[in-house]
């Protein structure tokens, strides 16, 4: 029974049915047979060949291998698991001893703990406003879903968004005008909850400068809707992204800074030049919850490019409506569907603008929803929504909270790389395990607010994207990895930039070089966009740079060429894997964790002596057996039907 429950818990549609379901399956078709229960026979195993279900029991993928699980070599590598994973552990646990000799260079970043005998490590700033914040935020939870449906009784709004067919030879056509007209009103009675909650929303969090936020909302909108159609492109981008300077330069534009010039100077007693009381530093000191409100605006940038490119390519499809074009049902459309078939013209309202730039659930942190995807979905919840799977998503999002206070009472990696410490004082394999959990903590730092304000829209009846499709250690590719780490924004990336830039372009070697210099672009803006700093622009680029070997070796040795030897081919792949894991981990850290510097004392302490190379090449061996199991179970859900590109 708890084998049972565990597997519907972890179950990837579980996690986000899109994850398992083609972009293009309606989902009525799709999510009506969808089977939470992973216990189901699937496509290849119990069922006959010749069958097909639409959902997770799609059919085998072409070419899928015999598992792997239960053969000698797996064995072997259980067998490594078992060893190595305790160790690892054993590594950063040893190092938050009050014993070890550097105990007292970071003690004073520990905090008082709820596990008994233990302190905290909240010495990351960043996950460290969350968690401290938690209660208020589970509270507002609670709160949000209860008002709106307060608000939707008060308004008795099931009184005309059910719909019933008409009697008569003409019942079909009346049905349809019903329901696109219940539809409307769905939509219209959303967007007035949502602005109403996120106008109070935003100036509980920001105070007086919620006004400054409100004013950037205005002039993204006239210029996106009052400019030339051949100049809006240029104009959004130049826009938004001056934005992200001016708001990192100008740190946030305080109210003081602006009525300091108009004050006048009055002269005391003694001829000296005193200042008049600046009223502006007085609006400053009422900056709400998060006075610092330019750093979220970095998020609400995306939802403005969205609006603004979605509306341009909009006005290409005037006069012609895609739905009708297609026969499609706008009940049941795909995802794929929500977000690329246009709005309504009439959907481009500053009202409907505004509720989707601050849509509360999403506003913080996102995930990223395309202003096409919030407008259908506001028309028609998706069905991918249930109360079973959003408990069970409720319940995974617990677990994982409990995982990250294990791991901060525990492991103290954080409060260790903060310090600065005497790296020669850790063995290589506690240097680099040291490096791997700070590595893990930034997942899981991510992974929690992204899951938690999803989890929020959930329960108020909008599905966006999942943010994090594997865990950090469950990577082996490059390209793989940005596609599963914060993939609402790779797919907004992907949509309004890759595509815009061409892509890969044409295949072959240009093609190659091409995906490559667009891949540098990309990157280029991501690192702006996290923070305007050399440190995340070397990132960045350093991201590109590790790319590169990947794209080569797969030219070098494409799969088609190993068709007879598999097992031969994945183990060159391991191989490759190890470097790829090696040189992720190593962008990552330089980013994210210890930057630069701390990147070379954590490299010349693992590889400055013999012992430590012997130690790289052991890690190494682990890596190649850890890539080995990654595969085969990418290769265990392609035996399902599941194929995804990361």
């Amino acid at each position: 029974m708890l084998l049972h429950y565990l597997k519907k818990l972890y179950a990837l549609d579980t996690l986000d049915t899109r994850f398992v379901l083609s972009a293009k399956t309606p989902p009525k078709q799709a999510v009506g047979d969808l089977q939470l229960d992973p216990a189901k026979p699937s496509i290849g195993e119990d069922e006959p060949s010749g069958s097909r279900r639409d959902g997770i029991h799609a059919r085998a993928a072409p070419g899928v291998q015999p598992s792997k699980w239960n053969t000698t070599e797996f064995y072997l590598y259980y067998l490594v698991f078992l060893i190595c994973v305790p160790l690892m552990f054993k590594q950063v646990y040893d190092v938050s001893q009050p014993s070890h000799p550097n105990y007292s260079k970071f003690s004073h970043l520990l905090s008082d703990g709820w596990i008994p005998g233990r302190k905290v490590d909240n010495s990351d700033q960043q996950y460290a406003s969350f968690r401290n914040n938690v209660p208020y935020l589970a509270l507002v939870v609670v709160l949000h879903p209860l008002l709106r449906k307060l608000y939707d009784s008060f308004w008795r709004t099931t009184t005309y968004t059910q719909v019933k067919s008409s009697a008569g030879s003409n019942g079909q056509l009346t049905m349809g005008l019903t329901a696109d007209a219940a539809a409307n009103a769905r939509l219209e009675q959303r967007v007035t909850f949502d602005l109403f909650f996120a106008l109070i929303f935003c100036v509980v969090l920001h105070g007086f400068s919620a006004f400054k936020v409100f004013l950037l909302l205005y002039v993204n909108y006239k210029l996106a809707t009052s400019l030339p159609k051949e100049h809006l492109p240029l104009a959004n981008w130049t826009f938004n992204v001056a934005i992200l300077f001016a708001n990192e330069l100008c740190h946030g534009y305080p109210f003081s800074n602006f009525v300091a010039p108009f004050l006048p100077d009055t002269t005391n007693a003694t001829g000296e030049t005193a200042p008049v009381a600046n009223w502006g530093a007085w609006i400053d000191s009422y900056g709400g919850l998060i006075p610092r409100w330019e750093v979220l605006f970095n998020i609400t940038v995306l939802r403005l490019i969205s609006f603004n490119l979605d509306y341009y390519w909009s006005l290409n499809l005037r006069g012609s409506s895609p739905l009708e074009k297609k026969q499609l049902d706008p009940a049941n459309l795909s995802e794929r569907d929500r977000v690329s078939i246009p709005a309504k013209p009439g959907d481009f309202s500053f009202r409907n603008y505004l509720a989707y730039a601050l849509y509360s659930p999403l506003y913080l942190a996102g995930p990223i929803l395309t202003f096409n995807d919030y407008i259908a979905q506001l028309r028609y919840q998706a069905s991918s929504i249930t109360r079973e799977r959003t408990t069970l998503y409720a319940i995974r999002f617990l677990l994982t909270i409990l995982s990250m206070e294990l791991v901060l009472h525990f492991l103290y990696a954080v409060a260790v790389s903060k310090a600065q410490p005497t790296w020669s004082v850790y063995s290589p394999f506690q240097l680099s395990m040291l490096g791997y959990f700070n590595l893990h903590i930034i997942w899981l730092k991510l992974l929690i607010p992204w899951r938690f304000f999803r989890l929020w829209a959930l329960l108020d009846g909008i599905d966006p994207p999942e943010n994090m499709v594997r865990c950090m250690s469950d990577n082996y590719s490059a390209l793989a990895f940005w596609r599963g780490w914060h993939r609402s924004f790779n797919r907004w990336i992907v949509r309004y930039i890759y595509i815009p830039l061409g892509g890969s372009g044409s295949t072959g070697r240009w093609g190659q070089v091409r995906a490559v210099l667009n891949y540098l672009a990309v990157f280029t803006f991501v690192a702006l966009w996290h923070d305007i700093n050399l440190r995340l622009l070397m990132w960045g680029w350093m991201v590109v740079f590790f790319v590169l070997p990947e794209v080569v070796m797969s030219m070098l040795f494409p799969a088609k060429r190993w068709r007879d030897r598999p097992d031969i081919y994945r183990w060159i792949c391991g191989v490759g894997a190890v470097g790829n894991i090696l040189m992720m981990m190593a962008a990552n850290l330089v980013g994210f964790a210890v930057g630069l510097d701390g990147l070379k004392g954590l490299v010349e302490g693992i590889v400055g002596t013999y012992a430590g190379l012997a130690f790289l090449m052991a890690a190494c061996g682990a890596l190649f057996v850890g890539a080995q199991v990654m595969f085969e179970i990418r290769e265990n859900e392609m035996r399902h039907g599941i194929r995804m590109k990361c």
